[in-house]
């Protein structure tokens, strides 16, 4: 601490920590002034503030389902959904363009592979459990993805951490009423509880007691039920308090819960119909614009989706996911050189990774600069980590077989299983080039580990 910060007022202080994103030198200050006056509700207010900042995770995008979710969930949808009407069969669309896997590479689920990384897009939706349980959650660990409230249990242990005694809030001592009726208070205390303790059950007491005491009037406390509502499962009532709040103050988190549940109901047309209207409201809203392109490319309309990434570029031309989405399409739609453009933009802005140089490497690779993707692909495996590098090792071996070298092919994929042996392209293709050496034996043993690590990969 300066001389300066020590001549200041430890309040003052301590707002200026909160202010610059300081959060534990912000709760150390609050916690020395809560030592000497325990009733000192600034102090706080601010503590709580910051505890919860240090843990928040925008609850948008924080959306993936493990084995629990995807398996025994047990809302009623059809089974047979009309075409173009559920994520389930997202080939079935009759509009735009729906590629083949020969072409473009599909999840598990059916759906063409992204060209940005979203929450929920890696994971897939297996159909049995037997499948959802051999499904890797990484190259690196075989171990599947269990749940996706593993992530909030281990934020809720959190709290342990800030005092050394034990929680700064302890939930079951707390009066909830009488904090419902503080209006001061009861939205940062909501915030302690949801995000940081991940006490849903006090989380929700709260907002209905505090949506009571403000006679429903307040569209942020349905908000907040709504919240609450989606992480106990319970989407029909989430659906009811987002609409409710929506009515009541249209705002852009308010159409993006709202579209989220349509989506985990597997009703995309009455998100595409709800982005609409929000983009009505809100004219110029990246996000909602983004969110009806995410929905267009899950029912596998490419066309309708690369048209509203471009409309992104109108309000916002540095847009990450946008750019790399229309690089992706224009890849995978035999325009490498277009494709190359939106990766060198993505190198220009800055964005530095493996996936970036294996893409800007496969491009330049079928725009015939031989040169210039080898480079790439060595800087992608110098970037690569455990989770990746596997991948790259699979493109270096699938340039090798487009350039004739077999043994490079070879060694290439071999590397590609010794980092894991779970990848079942590397298997298949392994299998191919022991074809044609002639040894049937050791081809036949490839393609049963392919098949038994992807079913349908051949």
């Amino acid at each position: 601490m300066s001389l300066m910060e020590k001549q200041l007022d430890p309040l003052f202080l301590a707002r200026s920590y909160l202010r610059r994103r300081k959060f534990d030198s912000c709760v150390d200050m609050c916690t020395k002034m809560l030592e000497k006056n325990p009733y000192d509700q600034c102090a706080w207010f601010m503590k709580a503030k910051a505890l919860t900042e240090l843990v928040y995770v925008d609850e948008v995008e924080a959306d993936a389902d493990g084995i629990a979710e995807m398996l025994m969930d047990d809302n009623s949808i059809a089974q047979v959904a009309r075409p173009g009407t559920s994520f389930k069969k997202p080939g079935t669309s009759g509009q735009g363009t729906s590629t083949s896997q020969g072409v473009r590479p599909m999840s598990q689920s059916g759906r063409p592979v992204s060209g940005f990384v979203r929450p929920a897009t890696q994971s897939g939706r297996p159909g049995t459990m037997e499948q959802a349980i051999k499904t890797p959650r990484t190259a690196h660990t075989a171990r599947p993805v269990t749940s996706a409230s593993g992530r909030f249990v281990r934020l809720g242990t959190a709290s342990m951490l800030s005092e050394p005694d034990g929680p700064f809030i302890n939930p079951s001592q707390l009066n909830l009423s009488k904090y419902a009726d503080r209006p001061g208070l009861n939205k940062v205390l909501f915030d302690y509880l949801f995000y940081h303790e991940n006490d849903i059950k006090n989380s929700l007491e709260l907002a209905a007691l505090a949506t009571q005491s403000s006679k429903y009037e307040d569209w942020w406390w349905k908000q907040q039920l709504g919240k609450c509502y989606y992480r106990l499962g319970l989407f029909r009532d989430s659906e009811k308090q987002f609409q409710s709040a929506l009515k009541q103050q249209p705002t852009v988190d308010n159409y993006l819960y709202l579209a989220k549940v349509f989506v985990k109901l597997d009703q995309p047309l009455a998100a595409l119909d709800l982005f609409e209207k929000g983009m009505e409201v809100f004219p110029g809203e990246v996000s909602l614009i983004i969110g009806s392109a995410r929905v267009h490319e899950g029912l596998g309309d490419l066309d309708s989706s690369v048209k509203f990434y471009k409309k992104v570029f109108q309000y916002d031309a540095s847009c990450v996911e946008a750019i790399a989405c229309i690089g992706t399409h224009n890849f995978y739609s035999d325009m490498p050189e277009i494709a190359l453009r939106s990766f060198r933009r993505l190198l220009q802005m800055g964005v530095c990774n493996t996936e970036l140089y294996n893409n800007i490497g496969l491009c330049c690779f079928f725009a015939q600069q031989y040169d210039m993707s080898l480079t790439c692909f060595e800087r992608a495996i110098n970037l690569a980590s455990k989770e990746n590098v596997a991948d790259v090792w699979y493109n270096v071996g699938h340039i090798a077989v487009g350039i004739g070298d077999s043994n490079l092919a070879y060694q290439a994929f071999q590397m590609a299983l010794i980092s894991d042996n779970n990848h079942a392209e590397a298997y298949n293709n392994l299998a191919i080039l022991e074809m044609r050496k002639g040894k049937v034996e050791q081809a036949r043993a490839y393609f049963l580990s392919a098949i038994t690590n992807k079913p349908g990969v051949i």
